[in-house]
């Protein structure tokens, strides 16, 4: 059985067909307006966010077709028609023109969580619009890996970390925060597949599509990965660094950013967007030192920082030690395990062995740090 609707435009004809039941129902909103130069505007919006609404005139007559899409644009022309409608998140009251105190009583009648005016509010209403279509709930957990000095093993960590995730069936997004580090395409042994890299996002600003930017990136053992080409570029922009990685966050799942030790405004940027934070420190003083202005400075963004330890250890000093001295809960002891540098000579990347000391030890960190019971 088929609900048919069509709505006359400017002399063009909108026509959307919605299924009963069927795959990609609630992709895109619905729209319920008699406003033909309304109509027009939420089109183009829905086409600018790249989804197909269904435009009916009143409420559907079947309930599932007012609550199962994931958001419902009412026009503020039929918004006292909409009122005995099912209570539901999602609905967004629009209007065109100057504000009516009488469109504000409307929202609550209808319970609407929103009411957006255009043309002012259209970037708003495009949000909207795209993050209903990307199924925006939980965000990523966002994990950021540093070292406390150089060759702390951040890198490896991080690598390791998405893998992990990724094994647990969760979507993962490694993403390469140091320009001047070794590539994490290489260590997960991606360099030569195909798909965008840092110098690809110099431009973007704004909000980017999340399904898209993970379509675009390289993938290896269920990671996608977000590297730096071979050729010298420009240098990332803050801009394009909070576009990419809130796109990625919006996707859910996890997303693990290995992170330079020397930051500048687009690293800084990147902080922002952690979630957690983990200092890698080897146990030797230098290392401690060294550690201690990396995570003072860290700490000033990052609201959750904790420490990875790893030996061996300098005469008198262990993991809690270390920890303590930086003042940060201890997540462990990185474990040393010999196959790393035979597996990276064969093409392996570190922790692709689930069994493996350091695959074991980034199975026990997710599994305290994941929401129990959630894979997307």
């Amino acid at each position: 059985m088929q609900e048919r609707t069509t709505a006359r435009t400017n002399g063009a004809e909108h026509e959307d067909t919605a299924r009963e039941t069927g795959e990609g129902r609630g992709a895109g909103p619905l729209i319920v307006t008699e406003d033909v130069v309304l109509l027009d505007d939420l089109l183009r919006l829905c086409a600018a966010a790249g989804v197909e609404p269904e435009v009916h005139h009143r409420v559907p007559e079947r309930r599932s077709g007012w609550t199962d899409p994931p958001l419902v644009l009412v026009g503020e022309d039929v918004a006292a028609h909409c009122r005995g409608a099912a209570r539901r998140p999602g609905v967004v009251l629009v209007g065109r023109g100057d504000d009516d105190p009488e469109v504000w009583r409307l929202a609550v009648a209808l319970g609407a969580d929103s009411v957006l005016r255009l043309p002012e509010a259209e970037a708003l209403v495009v949000g909207r619009i795209a993050d209903a279509a990307e199924g925006a709930g939980r965000t990523a957990l966002t994990v950021g890996v540093v070292g406390g000095r150089g060759g702390a093993g951040a890198s490896t960590l991080a690598c390791a970390l998405a893998l992990a995730a990724a094994r647990t069936g969760r979507r993962t997004l490694l993403v390469d925060g140091d320009p001047l580090g070794g590539g994490l395409d290489v260590l997960l042994g991606a360099e030569r597949e195909r798909g965008r890299r840092w110098g690809d996002f110099t431009a973007s600003k704004g909000r980017l599509a999340g399904g898209a930017l993970e379509e675009s990136l390289p993938a290896a053992h269920g990671v996608r990965v977000l590297s730096w080409g071979r050729e010298p570029s420009a240098a990332v922009p803050p801009d394009a660094v909070r576009s990419v990685l809130a796109a990625a966050r919006r996707r859910g799942g996890t997303v693990v950013v290995d992170l330079p030790r020397a930051l500048d405004a687009a690293g800084t940027e990147a902080l922002a967007q952690l979630d957690l934070g983990l200092v890698v420190v080897p146990g030797e003083l230098r290392a401690v030192t060294a550690a201690h202005r990396v995570a003072a400075t860290l700490s000033l963004v990052v609201p959750d920082l904790r420490a990875v330890v790893r030996g061996p250890y300098a005469t008198g000093l262990d993991e809690r030690w270390v920890a303590d001295a930086l003042r940060l809960p201890l997540v462990g002891e990185l474990p040393y395990d010999p196959g790393i540098v035979p597996d990276l000579d064969a093409g392996t990347p570190p922790g692709a062995d689930p069994r493996g000391p350091l695959g074991r030890f980034c199975t026990a960190f997710w599994e305290r740090a994941l929401p129990s019971g959630d894979a997307a």
